[in-house]
């Protein structure tokens, strides 16, 4: 008897083990059936927000460029590429950029900033950043912008903050305060521009855009746009395209463009009345799409379409007259391809459980589309590299 108890207890000590063991979250692998085509792009990545609170950052692949050359869609590769790392990516996924050889990933509410190899996603480091929200790159620098104070509505809330880390050590060398609860940012010329939101300041937002020369890296100056900013892109021309949210019951959401005046000092130029989301700038096209809620109708309305950046003209108020394009829920993030223009439109539903990335031709004809990880957001297509 005593020696069928010593038995038994090895037994289950072996069980236990192996099911702790066992923490690897292993990816999944859909195979579209749709046959791949040689192009500059081999993939892309796919960052799923995840719900606040949920610590369900996710991070896919789009692999465009497969051995069996068929379009696979890989879910959840983080935690398989690196088993040692926890078991997933963190609290709340917000922006997603390659520069070089690297794939950055900020995560907002864990504080950080991920950086992986772009050309298999394995961790090489990260960079602890407060409330991380977007990344920005020029000459071998990344610009994060950051709330500094913990998510907290409150009028206290503190002015936020940019930071500069140098992209091959991964460490921080010079921080600048900028205006209340900054999000993106972009570089033109040898200026960093940056879209104060002050969203934790409700209902006294922030409305300006930062500028930040790069040889000081001090704010030499703040330029008044409206409430709530949000998206900021620059195009081809030295533009600068800055969406609000507005105050979400008086001032709407609007698309602004900033163009520099005869002294190259950026001010703001005009608007156009359209709610932006998210949008891709791709030569002369601003692809955009959004949704806003309409306090008179009580409904949400979704816009998607296509503004010209060089005459500041709308020249198309929808992307696709699919029925799969209509159908899209929560219309969330878009990107599109840098020459063959056919686009992705992502889906995050109910912000609860899995979205959907939504694959369109140039003319918009619709041509399959993938179940993603919590709340699609934000994407970055993976370039074959000169050898």
């Amino acid at each position: 008897m005593k020696r069928h108890l010593i038995l038994y207890i090895a037994l289950l000590l072996c069980m236990v083990s192996c099911r702790t063991d066992d923490y690897i979250v292993y990816m999944e692998d859909e195979d579209t059936g749709v046959k791949t085509e040689q192009t500059e792009v081999l993939g892309m990545y796919v960052l799923n927000e995840g719900n606040m609170g949920s610590n369900k950052c996710t991070l896919d692949y789009l692999d465009l460029s497969s051995q069996d050359g068929t379009i696979h869609y890989l879910r959840n590769i983080y935690a398989e590429r690196n088993p040692n790392e926890v078991k997933e990516l963190g609290d709340v996924g917000n922006d997603a950029q390659i520069y070089g050889s690297r794939l950055w990933l900020v995560i907002n509410c864990s504080n950080k900033v991920e950086v992986l190899r772009a050309s298999d996603a394995v961790k090489i480091g990260k960079i602890d950043v407060p409330n991380c929200r977007s990344v920005a790159f020029h000459e071998g620098y990344a610009y994060v912008s950051s709330y500094v104070g913990p998510v907290n509505v409150s009028q206290d809330a503190p002015l936020g903050e940019v930071y500069k880390i140098d992209t091959l050590t991964l460490k921080t060398v010079a921080k600048v305060t900028v205006g209340y609860q900054p999000e993106e940012l972009a570089v033109v010329g040898d200026k960093l521009y940056v879209a104060n939101s002050g969203g934790y300041r409700v209902p006294d937002y922030d409305r300006t855009v930062s500028v930040i020369d790069l040889k000081t890296f001090q704010e030499e100056r703040k330029i008044d746009v409206a409430p709530n900013l949000h998206r900021l892109r620059a195009d081809k021309y030295g533009q600068l395209w800055v969406t609000s949210r507005g105050d979400y019951y008086v001032e709407s959401p609007q698309l602004f463009w900033l163009v520099p005046d005869a002294q190259g000092q950026m001010q703001k130029t005009g608007t156009i009345d359209i709610p932006v989301s998210d949008m891709c700038i791709v030569g002369d096209s601003l692809y955009f799409m959004g949704s806003t809620f309409n306090y008179t109708t009580m409904k949400n309305e979704r816009t998607m379409g296509i503004v010209n950046v060089r005459t500041h003209q709308v020249v198309s108020t929808q992307l696709s007259s699919s029925k799969e394009a209509a159908s899209i829920v929560q219309p969330y993030g878009i990107i599109v391809h840098p020459t063959h223009r056919d686009f992705y439109l992502m889906d995050a539903k109910n912000y609860l459980s899995s979205g959907e990335l939504l694959h369109f031709t140039p003319d918009g004809t619709f041509d399959y589309k993938v179940n993603t990880g919590d709340i699609p957001a934000h994407a970055v297509f993976l370039m074959k590299t000169k050898q």
